[in-house]
């Protein structure tokens, strides 16, 4: 019989992903295509938006045969960007080590936080097809292209770069990654690839983004903003919005200073005043100048507690960044035709002790015909798109809580909306609480929902009243069909009633469609009829007007009669115009003869009334 060894063992990082990718988005392949879409694109944004270039990103997704694995496509995700470029000694950092990232411990508004995804996704890749990816990185200092494959050391959670080569590329400076994976293509739904860059397109208004799926042409999505986002400065957390077990790996980051620093430098909103608070809330003073790697476990809890039972000033609400009520408007433009559309940008509020700004799209687009399904939710974090686990979702929670009943939609108990709408909303805050580390869902506190609902309620009466205007509209159509089909029948009718000519009853039949504004048929008939005049008039000055030509004297001559021929027009216009003027006033001069000899006769009516009157009393 064998015997178990009790030898206990300790594993790596990249160890242990690589027996839990699932957890960071690799549980299925369709799953898989898409979360090493996800990072690379991300990544790009990132890096393009940190150094202040105006991102353009192409997208390629291709088949290149069967997977290694049963049911599955090898699936190759090409990823070309450019931005800033990685030196040579920077990549296998980024892409072969775990927790490897320059914004790890960082408290900022950025996509990519902890240096995983793009290190599972290289992961992914070696172990489907046996090798990592493949990188090719030029920085404005090089003045050759670099490439090679980046692999994951699992055992020592290290980058490893091989096959290593240098070559002149046309780009100035840009990344470009090239992953081969086990994996499906799943292009809609809202799983699918085109719902993420279309997301990605209508929360990124500032970036222009060309992309390939499988045998479809190549698609533009250009830019609409030339206003590269301004992303602030990290910040600290706050000591409140941590649990205990977040508080001592916080405190590793800094293990080599006083616990004293350590508190100043490592968290928000505390200085020596607020310190001294601590101690009178339990802290021992003794702690204070000791190493942090010093404390023990029992230090931390006493440090802890002291820390929640002090009120401290809630968090500054400059770390954010917002997308902004304009350039989400345009790119809700972008989408499609809109028949009605309202955004919402909430101020920066404090949620859980944590910096938010809540963004909220409203739209309808003419296409959508659907009263019946439910209405389409966009979930963003960071602006980048979600679209798995929505049921646990803060931001699906918010929806359905909100009474749209009120609002002039229609909706299911406990459920969302219905509707031909798209519901868009977009969380930002430099620390935001997911559910898990593949950044699926947002975790649902009840400030956060609170403040999403508020938002949610705002675009809601905007969206009211444009249903309630429509509303009206429709009846007054419904009122003004009744009165058309039965005006005329009774107009004839009373026509015949007393008897008017054919003449005053058509007259009284087109003053009611006057009335009921169905005479603009007629006028939209007569304005295009003015246009095509237009048109002509100007297509025959265009064939008159000839220009100089040195070479020939034909064209002077052409000139010269046309010349000749507009001074004859407007020597007949002259005429006429005298002559229109002279009949004018010929008319005015009749007009007033006749009018001098109405009023004669009537003066001379009224004095023989006058005498008759006299005569007659004197008799």
């Amino acid at each position: 019989m064998a015997r178990v060894s009790n030898k206990i063992t300790s594993s790596s990082t990249a160890e242990y992903f690589a027996k839990n990718l699932q957890q960071v988005g690799f549980s299925s392949p369709t799953k898989a295509v898409l979360t090493t879409l996800k990072e690379a694109v991300d990544n790009s944004l990132d890096a393009c938006e940190a150094n202040g270039v105006l991102p353009e990103i192409s997208v390629i997704i291709n088949k290149k045969g069967a997977g290694s694995q049963k049911n599955t496509d090898l699936i190759e995700v090409i990823v070309e960007d450019n931005g800033p470029g990685l030196e040579e000694t920077d990549l296998a950092k980024v892409f072969g080590e775990y927790l490897a990232s320059s914004k790890f411990g960082r408290g900022q508004c950025s996509r990519g936080q902890q240096g995983i995804g793009i290190s599972a996704a290289t992961t992914w890749a070696q172990l489907t097809n046996a090798k990592g990816v493949v990188v090719t990185s030029k920085t404005a200092k090089m003045r050759k292209a670099i490439r090679g494959t980046v692999n994951v050391d699992i055992k020592g959670n290290k980058g490893v770069l091989k096959n290593r080569e240098t070559f002149d590329w046309e780009k100035t400076n840009g990344l470009k990654v090239e992953f081969r994976i086990d994996g499906r293509v799943q292009i809609n739904g809202d799983a699918g690839i085109l719902t993420y860059l279309e997301g990605t397109a209508l929360l990124n208004p500032h970036l222009n983004l060309n992309y390939k799926l499988l045998d479809n042409e190549w698609v533009n999505t250009p830019r609409v903003s030339e206003e590269i986002p301004q992303v602030p400065p990290p910040v600290n957390p706050h000591p409140h919005t941590m649990k205990l077990g977040e508080f001592m790996t916080h405190a590793h980051l800094y293990s080599g200073i006083a616990v004293n620093k350590w508190l100043k430098t490592g968290f928000s909103r505390v200085s020596d005043n607020i310190v001294k608070q601590f101690v009178k809330s339990g802290l021992p003073k003794a702690v204070l100048n000791k190493p942090v790697k010093t404390l023990s476990q029992d230090d931390f809890k006493k440090a802890y507690q002291a820390i929640q039972k002090t009120d401290l000033m809630a968090p500054s609400t400059k770390s954010v960044l917002s997308v902004g009520e304009d350039s989400l408007a345009k790119s809700v433009y972008r989408l499609g035709e809109v028949d009605f559309f309202s955004v919402v940008t909430r101020k920066p509020k404090i949620c859980d002790f944590k910096p938010v700004v809540i963004e909220v799209a409203i739209a309808r687009f003419k296409d959508m015909k659907d009263n019946d399904s439910p209405v389409r939710v966009l979930r963003f974090a960071n602006r980048v798109p979600l679209q798995f686990d929505k049921g646990a979702c803060a931001v699906t929670k918010a929806i359905e809580s909100v009474n749209w009943r009120s609002y002039g939609l229609s909706q299911p108990k406990g459920s969302v909306p219905t509707g031909p709408y798209i519901f868009a909303v977009s969380v930002v805050s430099p620390f935001i609480k997911f559910k898990n580390a593949s950044k699926e869902t947002i975790d649902s506190s009840d400030e956060l929902v609170e403040e999403i609902r508020r938002a949610l309620m705002q675009a809601g009466q905007k969206l009211s009243r444009h249903i309630k205007r429509e509303a009206k509209a429709a009846d007054l159509e419904r009122k003004i069909s009744h009165i058309e089909k039965f005006g005329p029948i009774l107009v004839t009718t009373l026509g015949r009633i007393l008897e008017a000519s054919d003449r005053r009853i058509k007259k009284a039949q087109n003053g009611l469609q006057t009335i009921l504004g169905r005479d603009a048929a007629d006028i939209q008939d007569d304005l295009e009829a003015a246009e095509e005049k237009l048109t002509k008039l100007k297509q025959k000055e265009s064939y008159l007007s000839v220009d100089d030509e040195d070479d020939s004297g034909e064209s002077n001559e052409v000139q010269a009669t046309t010349k000749k021929t507009a001074t004859k027009k407007v020597a007949t216009k002259k005429t006429a115009a005298k002559k229109t003027a002279t009949k004018k006033v010929a008319s005015k001069k009749v007009a007033a003869k006749k009018t001098t000899a109405k009023k004669a006769s009537a003066a001379k009516k009224k004095t023989k009334t006058s005498a008759s009157k006299k005569a007659a009393k004197k008799k």
